[in-house]
């Protein structure tokens, strides 16, 4: 940390945080290290608690049932329309061929379906959220461990909210292995990475099905969640790991009660023992799987892994060593406590004095945008439609390793970036000065050129514009 304290706090909201909003950079001036570690005390800091909002299982049933109302309505509309062909009319039709024409066309429903209306509502809770945090550092670890244990809203649209919700923040200041077991159990990544139908072949459903092993769950979580890439597990190891958590499926829609929750199928699941990275796990039901997942959690490739991604997403790049070796030191000796390895992020000089290199990511910079200017959407279509248009698409990342956390991948997307600006500078109906809105987005961080380019704007939309795709607010 340097021993200007205003540049400290304007550094932990922009490098730890979503940027400032407001006096925030004075707010936090006294102590920046402190307030960031004081949020990490606050009960429940990173739940989003939305009564509006559907569980994973409410919001599986009511797809269902309203899939199942169109059906129908389409079922209808065609037999219409064969009574008219066969020139018998409808109730209601004159039996001439515009009739029978228009009845072959079932009715757009007026606006989206009830999956994109789940979408958006959970879309509109996570930057309402994101806007209004403070300091933004619980937040951010949030959309840290989401991208990590990422399912796709192609593949999962009604569920990638609740999964984040139920899956992710519970756990995001608790135990590694419990967010771990989590999000493997949960419906969306059961849906997403195909285990929901994997079947052990020596299992009474593989034996009277002859259906077959995915490995792609297994695979995943060995490679991207846990160990990482060539850390000496085997295709042996994947293809056992994926025999032990066959069972892991969910309960069929239709169910009234629990269609669409997790259910450990003992049917589907493959018997008998089964060695994994070294170990030998007994046949011991859905039991079996939790100890593979918690011996991979407190694996020292594990904390390797994990260190290196949170430094890489807070700081650079290419973070510095030493503080690589304390986030693994922290996860290792804390049983992979992740309130301490945020804490141990803070109290790191390194994570301070790094150069402010790092691209924020579309969606960072977004909130960011929105926190400074105090310009703000009615619902999250903008926004949605801003990351579509940035190449982070919300919860669809195109690969299950989640979205890039290097600069590589984002610079491309800078002239986007300019559209953007400009049209949230048109957008802008305070009457602000921009050079007191630099203060507010920056304070100490704005160079003296960035001061200079605001302040020689020819329009107060250029102004905010120019400081928006500034090099010191685009990055972290």
């Amino acid at each position: 940390m340097s021993t200007d304290k205003r540049y400290d706090a304007a550094l932990a909201l922009h490098r730890f945080g979503f940027g400032p909003r407001g006096d925030a950079i004075a707010n936090i001036s006294s102590d920046p290290r402190g307030a960031l570690l004081a949020e990490l005390d606050r009960p429940d800091g990173a739940m989003i608690r939305d009564p509006d909002l559907l569980d994973t299982g409410e919001a599986a049933r009511a797809v269902f049932d309203f899939r199942q109302e169109r059906k129908a309505v389409r079922f209808a509309q065609r037999a219409e329309q064969q009574l008219a062909q066969n020139g018998t009319p409808a109730t209601g039709q004159t039996g001439n061929p515009s009739a029978a024409q228009n009845a072959d066309k079932p009715a757009k429903p007026p606006g989206p379906g009830l999956p994109q209306q789940i979408y958006l509502a959970e879309a509109k809770a996570r930057f309402d959220r994101a806007g209004q945090a403070e300091p933004g550092f619980v937040e951010r670890l949030a959309w840290f461990w989401s991208n990590h244990f990422c399912v796709s809203a192609d593949k999962v649209r009604p569920f990638a909210g609740a999964f984040e919700r139920e899956a992710i923040r519970p756990h995001v200041l608790g135990h590694f292995s419990d967010m771990l077991l989590a999000v493997e159990s949960h419906p969306a990544m059961l849906r997403y990475l195909d285990n929901a139908r994997s079947i052990g072949p020596e299992s009474v459903a593989g034996q009277n099905q002859h259906k077959g092993l995915n490995e792609n769950l297994a695979r995943e979580i060995m490679e991207l969640h846990t160990l990482g890439v060539r850390t000496g597990y085997s295709q042996a190891d994947v293809t056992n790991f994926a025999k032990v958590i066959t069972g892991w499926t969910i309960f069929p829609p239709r169910n009234p009660d629990s269609g669409g929750e997790f259910t450990f199928n003992p049917r589907m699941h493959e018997p008998g023992a089964q060695a994994v990275a070294g170990h030998t796990y007994a046949g011991a039901g859905f039991d079996q799987g939790a100890a593979v997942l918690l011996d991979l959690a407190r694996n020292p490739a594990t904390a390797q892994h994990i260190a290196s991604k949170f430094a890489r997403h807070f700081v650079a790049d290419e973070p510095p060593p030493a503080l690589v070796e304390a986030l693994k030191a922290s996860f290792l000796r804390s049983d992979g406590n992740l309130k301490e390895l945020a804490r141990t992020l803070i109290d790191s000089p390194d994570a301070w004095s790094a150069p402010r290199s790092k691209l924020k990511r579309p969606g960072e910079w977004l909130v960011a945008t929105g926190r400074a200017t105090g310009v703000s959407v009615p619902d999250a279509r903008p926004i949605i439609g801003a990351l579509n248009i940035l190449g982070e698409p919300l919860w669809r990342p195109p690969a299950p390793k989640g979205f890039d956390d290097v600069n590589a991948a984002w610079l491309d997307g800078l002239a986007q970036r300019l559209d953007i600006a400009n049209q949230v500078a048109r957008r802008l109906t305070q009457p602000v000065d921009p050079k007191d809105l630099v203060e507010t987005a920056l304070g100490p961080l704005a160079a003296p050129e960035t001061r200079e380019a605001v302040a020689r704007a020819e329009s107060r939309p250029q102004a905010v514009a120019l400081l928006l795709m500034s090099s010191e607010f685009q990055r972290r």
